[in-house]
């Protein structure tokens, strides 16, 4: 009989399945670095092209490659509009990421709706959706288009959703749609302040310009995606720009709505992680139903001579986090009932 091969240490006990990498908030722009919108932190705008380019070469080179990677949004500053740089900028961005010899999904944050528009976004190469995965007989598991949202197996029994968390949103839409008018009158509600990107004052702080929501409609979708993964004993992992869980952020970074979101998630059994970004200070918590959320590192408050992204080691019972520079490792293990019997 042959030897039992040496257990390494992110593999204590049991068996790698796959993996899968994360970074969040390039935010590149071909500017000296600046400092972020209360001065108190600084922003090295060209570097992050430099740290993705560290990031890519990492995966490239791991002895086993991650299945694929997800970008958490913000993927070229807001600066860029300014400058009538966008689609140079992300043209940029885009081309390093060819270099990635996995797939990556992308999601869509607040800097990419400073850049463009949502028609231009859905046509742009930063639609993923086309690694979607489709359920067989199940057409209340596909998407609408009227939000940016998809699902895909990365490994069999494991589920990844993406979600559009600016799907109720002033940024990205014309004007004069009913729906800007409609998420403007939302806004308003909660958020009095002239400015209305300033939390100052606000009961529910999150209710500012920079953020989003969910609509009922893309809440109802999730719910049914994680209504068949139930019933097919899957895993699910979801991926938003923003996050929904107080105790992992802070409290002017989520969404909107975070606590439908969570209403949904809650009802369910299978979720098990909750990727965002956003807050650019990273977080984490286990929320009281076993689901660990984890705010990625921003690259763009990254110092040169650090990093910031990570590679995620699935085996059957947890989830481990091994951070690079700024992102921490984490080990994530699912709940007893979720655990999976190779």
């Amino acid at each position: 009989m042959d030897a039992k091969p040496e257990r390494g240490p992110l593999s204590e006990s049991s068996e790698l399945l796959f993996s899968f990498g994360v970074i969040a908030d390039i935010q590149y722009a071909d500017l000296e670095d600046g400092y972020n919108f209360q001065g108190s932190r600084r922003r090295y705008y060209r570097h992050s092209l430099l740290h993705l380019q560290g990031a890519i070469e990492h995966w490239n080179k791991e002895s086993s490659p991650p299945s694929c990677v997800l970008q958490l949004g913000d993927i070229i500053d807001g600066y860029n509009a300014q400058y009538k740089a966008s689609e140079k900028s992300l043209e940029l961005i885009m081309n390093t990421f060819q270099r990635l010899k996995v797939p990556v999904h992308h999601t869509w944050g607040n800097h990419e709706f400073y850049n463009f528009s949502r028609d231009y976004l859905t046509n742009s190469k930063l639609n993923t959706k086309f690694l979607e995965d489709q359920i067989a007989h199940h057409p209340e598991t596909v998407p609408s288009e009227n939000y940016y949202a998809y699902h895909f197996v990365p490994f069999p029994k494991f589920r990844f959703i993406l979600l559009d968390a600016y799907d109720m949103s002033i940024l990205g839409v014309d004007q004069s749609s009913p729906k800007y008018q409609q998420c403007l009158k939302i806004l308003r509600e909660h958020n009095p302040n002239t400015e209305l990107n300033s939390p100052q004052g606000l009961a529910e702080p999150q209710f500012v310009q920079f953020n989003g929501g969910f609509s009922q409609e893309q809440l109802n979708w999730l719910n049914e995606v994680l209504t068949f993964s139930d019933r097919n004993q899957e895993k699910v992992v979801i991926v938003s720009h923003l996050p929904i869980y107080p105790e992992a952020s802070d409290s002017v970074c989520l969404a909107w709505n975070y606590r439908d979101a969570l209403a949904v998630i809650w009802s369910h059994k299978c979720v098990v992680c909750f990727f965002a970004g956003h807050t650019h200070d990273g977080g984490y918590s286990e929320d009281p139903f076993g689901v660990h959320h984890v705010n990625i590192e921003g690259v763009i408050e990254t110092a040169p001579d650090s990093q910031a992204f990570g590679t995620v080691h699935v085996y059957p019972d947890k989830m481990m986090l091994k951070g690079k520079g700024r992102v921490p490792d984490r080990i994530m293990n699912y709940k007893k009932e979720n655990a999976l019997h190779f």
